[in-house]
């Protein structure tokens, strides 16, 4: 893909001074490093279920074996279950349900309605007093479903809760109870109905049974601060470890699958060499060996931007999007890690090629995601896995996009990128185990989920674009929509400028596809390269509808600055409307320093005696300085020079393609273009053939010569 030149507003951060480009190199390498582990890393690399790749691993010490997740969840469903909950006994609320039972008891009885001829309301109150100082004494408690369904034991106390042991508290006395010996609520309801049912002292059963429910409350009290600090001190308790690995222990053989067994083995091995290593102060070296490897990888990314990307090098705007791009990435990269996400493969790290690819070029997007892998390998498990997957997958996002003409290449790249992850871990996983049973399948949910992370890119670049004035390929095919506000100005009131437009649009475009370029770019350039005739359409031929020609009434030098200002008034216009620099760049170069001839020589003829001022006949440039600029200079020329052969011929259409190039390289048209030669002879071939498929010209074939050769 063709460079951009991009002019950006000048201010701080574009400041093009050594001491801020070298400044943040350094600020990027610090934080990289940074990021990365500080201990020594494991040497060895290795998955569960897949063989043991390194030599036979004996244990350089001895070392516990950590438990897995699942048996610390399985211990601590034990610890928890062996906990006790704790209960604070409330003495005085009792004692005020029994007093306000003897207060209230005459007022109920008067307000009762019932015959109290026969009735002794002392025995009402001696069995009502004794009832609920019978239930107190038991305890009536609230049942927790925490602690309902974690007794192995448990039995039914009800018809709804279960039995659970618990610590009594009162007046810091502590004692062990059941609550099967307690009463709930409702179960203390039950128990007065029947005991009232059985005492043959009480007459109004059911009434009396309604005036004690009153007074029924719960007073043993759940202590829920106290219990979760048994809890805690419980949990705080739990061994991490089982068993030991004792030195000279067989860990791994080489070639044997590796089993749970030997995976919490390695793990443990790789938890103690790590522990030790930071407890053995050689962090200061690994850091400075981290500060050596990501010095060394930002040094080649500078190096390759100084030699062929100079414009970005130049641009600490642009190099600042750079880091920052590789600082996220690498954060994110970093946080995953520690979070011990389930797979770092859920990390959507294509995004940072497709990101580069849509703002600068490939080369720029290659190399940076290059970089990227390299340094992700110091941080991620199984890197070479790793490496090889991001790697191959970041090339495929960037070819894929290569050309971007339509949206609908997003999707298809997605697909595409997908497909490869698939079958680079399938081919992963067949060289190691030489079996299709091996994979796991499961494993290939994270690419999905990346990929559709990736396609996040494309906001991502919206964003870029409006904070840091960057023109990316989406911009530039919005800007080749012929509905935009420009262009349909343009069709409205230059009709004959719009279709010529279009038409060194297709040239170009063409062109650049074949020589390599920007084809979306030369695009857009074609397609505004023109506005400026806007102004004056009518001092324009292709606009000109009679045989009325507004030129007549004017002199050559009054007629040739009408024709050149429509370059001038082409670039006011565009920067009115808020056009990219890269796009206003064909505007001001399509017409380089050429002469307005046709006038010009009008004017030689008109005055033989007097020296003409070639000054007042020339655009004002500058001349192309692009391949795309070039191309479309051609084209331009081309197209309109087209318009006036009065019967199109190949011969015609090859002279006049030729002449016109010809003289472009005679005035130095091309001098600060990187177009070569090679590319100028396949421009013009590939004008020469569109031009007669244009105007239908039928190419005779002499057979003489045809046999001859």
């Amino acid at each position: 893909m063709a460079k951009l030149k991009i002019n950006y507003p000048k201010d701080k951060l574009q400041n093009n001074s050594t001491l801020w480009k070298y400044g943040m190199v350094v600020i990027t390498i610090i934080l990289i490093c940074i990021f990365l582990p500080k201990q020594p890393r494991f040497q060895y690399e290795y998955e569960k279920g897949k063989p043991w790749n390194h030599e036979n691993l004996t244990s350089p010490y001895n070392f516990a074996i950590l438990k897995t997740p699942e048996e610390l969840a399985r211990d601590k469903q034990y610890i928890l279950r062996t906990v006790q909950p704790i209960y604070n006994l409330n003495d005085v609320a009792s004692k005020e349900q029994i007093d306000q039972f003897n207060t209230d008891l005459n007022e109920k009885w008067q307000t009762s309605q019932l015959d109290s001829s026969t009735v002794d309301i002392v025995k009402y109150r001696e069995v009502g007093n004794a009832l609920l100082s019978y239930i107190y004494e038991r305890g009536i408690i609230s049942l927790n479903n925490r602690f309902q369904v974690k007794g192995n034991d448990s039995v039914k106390n009800d018809d709804t809760a279960m039995q659970y042991n618990f610590v009594l508290v009162h007046d810091n006395v502590a004692q062990q109870k059941n609550t099967v010996d307690c009463y709930t609520i409702e179960s203390a309801n039950k128990y007065l109905r029947e005991a009232l049912e059985k005492n043959n002292l009480i007459q109004h059963k059911a009434w009396f049974a309604e005036v004690l429910k009153s007074y029924v409350t719960i007073n043993f009290v759940f202590n829920e601060s106290q219990t979760n600090k048994v809890e805690q001190n419980a949990l705080a308790n739990i061994s991490t470890t089982r068993g030991m690995v004792q030195k000279d222990e067989l860990i791994a053989e080489q070639g044997k699958t590796i089993n749970n067994e030997t995976y919490q083995k390695l793990e443990s091995l790789r938890k103690v060499f790590e522990d030790e290593s930071k407890i053995s102060g050689e962090q200061n070296m690994v850091i400075f060996g981290h500060f050596i490897l990501i010095s060394l990888a930002m040094s080649l990314l500078m190096v390759f931007l100084f030699y062929f990307r100079r414009d970005i090098f130049n641009n600490n705007r642009l190099l600042f999007i750079i880091f920052l791009v590789i600082l996220v990435m690498l954060g994110v990269l970093s946080w995953a890690i520690k979070m011990k996400i389930p797979s770092l493969y859920y990390i959507p790290y294509c995004s940072v090629p497709i990101i580069f690819r849509l703002l600068f070029d490939t080369r720029i997007a290659l190399n940076i995601h290059i970089l990227m892998v390299l340094v992700a390998g110091l941080f991620v498990p199984n890197s070479f896995d790793f490496v090889f997957l991001q790697f191959t997958s970041g090339m495929v996002a960037i070819y894929s996009i290569k050309t971007l003409v339509k949206r609908e290449q997003f999707l298809v790249s997605s697909v595409i990128i997908l497909a490869t992850y698939n079958l680079a871990y399938v081919g992963l996983v067949l060289t190691r185990n030489g079996s299709f049973s091996t994979i796991y399948w499961q494993d290939l949910l994270p690419f999905a989920v990346s990929v559709g992370l990736t396609l996040l890119a494309y906001p991502l670049i919206y964003a870029f674009e409006k904070l840091f004035g960057i023109v990316s390929d989406l911009t530039l095919m919005e800007l080749t929509n012929s509905n935009s506000r420009l262009l349909r100005e343009l069709s409205l009131k230059a009709p004959g400028t719009f279709q010529h437009s279009l038409q060194v649009a297709n040239l170009a475009e063409a062109a650049i596809y074949k020589i390599g370029g920007n084809p979306l770019l030369v695009r857009a350039g074609a397609l505004y390269h023109d506005i400026g005739k806007m102004i004056n359409p009518l001092y324009f031929i292709e606009n000109q509808k009679t045989n009325d020609n507004p030129h007549e009434e004017l002199t050559p030098e009054q007629s040739a600055q009408i024709i050149i200002s429509h370059v001038l008034k082409g670039i006011e216009m565009a920067r009115k409307h808020q056009m990219p620099e890269v796009v206003i760049d064909f505007i001001r170069t399509h017409h380089g320093t050429t002469k307005v001839d046709y006038f010009y020589n009008l004017a030689v003829k008109d005055n033989p005696d007097k020296l003409i001022d070639e000054s007042s006949f020339k655009y004002p440039g500058p001349v192309p300085f692009s391949k795309e600029t070039a191309v479309l200079m051609m084209a331009d020329s081309v197209e309109a020079s087209s318009r006036a052969l009065k019967e199109p011929t190949e011969e015609s259409i090859n002279n006049l393609v030729d002449k016109i190039i010809d003289h472009k390289l005679m005035a130095r048209q091309f001098a600060n273009a990187d177009i070569t030669m090679r590319d100028i002879t396949e421009v013009s071939k590939i004008f020469k053939a569109m031009l007669k498929s244009i105007y239908h010209v039928r190419i005779d074939y002499d057979l003489s010569k045809k046999k001859d050769n």
